[in-house]
């Protein structure tokens, strides 16, 4: 077993997860990791029944989980922390209808085939085109009885907060008011900063304000504010942290220090041309 190995040596590489290591603490931490979305799931639905305006729950964990598939460890990941709490939704809950928001750079695989074929989870993914692992694809919508339940928007290098905030109300809002969730859950990776060093996006800490903020009032009208974030991916510890805290400054209703933040020098102009022709295809492939 790769834990009893990672005990041996103190860090090992785990064969066939590209790439992911693990130390003798790695298992404990994932299983917190994984409870923690859960524990948040408790959370939320308690507070929803108390306020009409329920505050929206943070996983802060790591590892991060959206890579992680059946079999095992991928991608940094060793356990599939929002699809685990997706089903405990659903099972302890009884909220049938799941939307899941990827927002990550990379595509969320592991998400996407917990539930391809589940027609009461929503996986909606946005993640750089040609980026790690390769998948999420356009055409991968679900399969069987999930066939329209997933969707994959995948974005042109260069797309920013004028592609993210398009995005968000031609495609993630319309989607989510026909699907009409019970609960959304957020896999909310921070790696398609501008100052990221694994991808070429340029999303700002501003369009993480806005995400957050946007989301926020997505789960108060259709699901009464039941939703939860958690931490996938973020690798400039500078932008990480100032965008998380973005984040939270938009849950509270805090104003936003995006302006403060970011250096417009850096940005330079996004393929929105190429952005509005992907929206189309898949409005058409979506029917909406």
């Amino acid at each position: 077993m790769a834990m009893d190995q990672a005990s041996e040596k103190g860090l090992i590489f785990i064969d066939g997860s590209g790439p992911t290591y693990a130390t003798a603490t790695t298992f404990q931490e994932s299983l917190l990791a994984a409870g923690a979305g859960i524990s948040l799931v408790d959370s939320v639905v308690a507070a929803s029944r108390v306020s009409k305006d329920p505050p929206v729950a943070f996983a802060l964990i790591r590892p991060p989980g959206h890579h992680a598939v059946p079999k095992g460890a991928m991608g940094f990941c060793v356990f599939g922390n929002i699809a685990i709490a997706a089903r405990y939704a659903q099972r302890m809950h009884g909220l049938k209808r799941v939307f899941i928001i990827d927002f990550d750079v990379h595509h969320g695989n592991g998400t996407n085939d917990a539930f391809y074929e589940d027609l009461d989870i929503f996986f909606l993914s946005t993640h750089q085109a040609g980026s790690y692992p390769g998948t999420g694809k356009i055409d991968q919508v679900g399969s069987g009885n999930g066939e329209g339940s997933t969707l994959n928007l995948p974005l042109p290098g260069g797309s920013g907060d004028t592609a993210m905030r398009t995005v968000f109300d031609e495609v993630i809002v319309p989607c989510a008011q026909r699907f009409k969730p019970d609960i959304i859950l957020v896999s909310a990776g921070y790696d398609a900063h501008l100052l990221d060093p694994l991808a070429s996006l340029q999303f700002t800490t501003g369009t993480y304000y806005m995400l957050a903020s946007s989301i926020k009032q997505l789960a108060k009208d259709l699901c009464g504010g039941r939703c939860v974030f958690f931490l996938e991916g973020g690798y400039n510890l500078s932008s990480l942290s100032n965008s998380v805290a973005e984040s939270f400054r938009a849950f509270l209703g805090d104003r936003s220090l995006a302006s403060e933040l970011d250096d417009p020098s850096y940005l330079h102009e996004e393929p929105l041309k190429k952005v509005k022709q992907i929206i189309e295809k898949v409005k058409h492939i979506h029917s909406f």
